[in-house]
C-alpha cells in the first residue's frame, strides 16, 4: 500500500486507527481507503498516560495535524494495561469514544473458536481484511512480536489461529540466554552455514523460520483440501525474501486497513439504525 503523506484539509473528516501491540502502538489515519498517515510509537507498558499524549500530541503537530479533523477511532489492544490508557487519550484529545475491537465486531466474519474472547484484536482485523478483499480461504501470516497464522474460510469463518514466538522475540531469548552470543541484526545470510556467531544464529532464525512458515502454510492447506491462499502482514513481513512466492501479497499494513473496514461497517450500521 503506498502511504499518501497529506495534510489534512480544513473541515475533512478523517479515521484514526490504532493498533496497541506489544511491541508498538500503530497508529493510521484514512481518508476513505487512503492511508495518509502512519505512525508508531513504543507500547512500554511502563510508561504512564502523559507519556502517550505527549508522543501523540508531538506528532500531529510536527505533521500540521488537527485533532478536529479526526471524527471516528478504531482501537484495537491486545495489551490490556494499556487498554484503558489509549480509551482516555482518544475520549481527552478527540472528545471520542473509540470502537474497541472484539471477536464480535464484524457481523460478516465468525470467530469460531472454543472461546472467542481470547482471539487477539489484530487477528480478528487481520481476519476481516483477508476476508473482505479476498473472500475465500485464506491464512494470514503476521510477522510481529509473535508469529500468527489467522485462517479464514470462504464462508468468514475464522477457522483457527496458530502461534509461534516472533523473529525478534526468538533472537531475544536466545541473546538473554545465552552469555556468549552477540544480539544480532535480522538479515537473512546467503548461506546457512554459519561461519561466526552472528552468522550462525541468522542463519539458524531466519532459514529456521522459512522451513517453520512454509511448513504451517503447507499443513492448512492440507486441512482445507488445498484451496488456500496466503497473505504476510506485520512488520517483520519482509525480512525473509525467500518467503515472497509463498504469498499472493505481503501488506504490513494489513492489520490498520482491517480496523479501516470494521470503523467503515459500524458507521454504516449506526446509519442505518438511524434510518430505520
Amino acid at each position: 500500500m503506498t502511504i499518501k503523506k497529506l495534510t489534512l484539509t480544513k473541515n475533512s473528516a478523517h479515521l484514526l486507527v490504532i493498533d496497541v501491540g506489544n511491541t508498538d502502538a500503530t497508529f493510521g489515519i484514512f481518508d476513505g481507503e487512503n492511508l495518509l498517515h502512519n505512525f508508531r510509537i513504543k507500547s512500554l507498558k511502563d510508561e504512564n498516560y502523559v507519556y502517550f499524549e505527549y508522543r501523540f500530541r508531538q506528532y500531529f503537530l510536527e505533521n500540521n495535524l488537527r485533532f478536529a479533523d479526526i471524527t471516528k477511532v478504531v482501537l484495537s489492544s491486545v495489551v490490556p494495561p494499556l487498554t484503558p490508557v489509549f480509551k482516555s487519550l482518544i475520549q481527552n484529545l478527540f472528545g471520542l469514544d473509540p470502537i474497541v475491537v472484539n471477536a464480535y465486531i464484524f457481523p460478516t466474519l465468525t470467530v469460531s473458536i472454543d472461546n472467542p474472547d481470547e482471539i487477539g484484536s489484530d487477528l480478528v482485523a487481520n481476519a476481516v481484511a483477508a476476508y473482505t478483499k479476498y473472500g475465500r480461504n485464506c491464512v494470514v501470516v503476521d510477522f510481529g512480536t509473535a508469529l500468527t497464522f489467522t485462517v479464514v474460510s470462504a464462508e468468514g469463518k475464522v477457522l483457527g489461529v496458530s502461534i509461534a514466538p516472533g523473529l525478534r522475540t526468538a533472537v531475544k531469548a536466545l541473546f538473554s540466554n545465552t552469555a556468549q552470543l552477540p544480539e544480532v541484526p535480522l538479515e537473512l545470510p546467503t548461506s546457512v552455514l554459519g561461519k561466526n556467531s552472528v552468522h550462525a544464529i541468522q542463519s539458524g532464525i531466519l532459514w529456521g523460520y522459512e522451513g517453520l512458515v512454509k511448513n504451517m502454510i503447507q499443513k492448512v492447506r492440507a486441512e482445507l483440501g488445498g484451496d488456500c491462499i496466503a497473505i504476510a502482514t506485520g512488520g517483520l513481513s519482509s525480512i525473509i525474501s525467500t518467503l515472497k512466492d509463498e504469498f499472493v501479497e505481503v501488506n504490513r499494513e494489513l492489520t490498520l486497513e482491517g480496523l479501516r473496514i470494521i470503523g467503515e461497517s459500524r458507521l454504516y450500521a449506526i446509519q442505518n439504525q438511524i434510518n430505520s
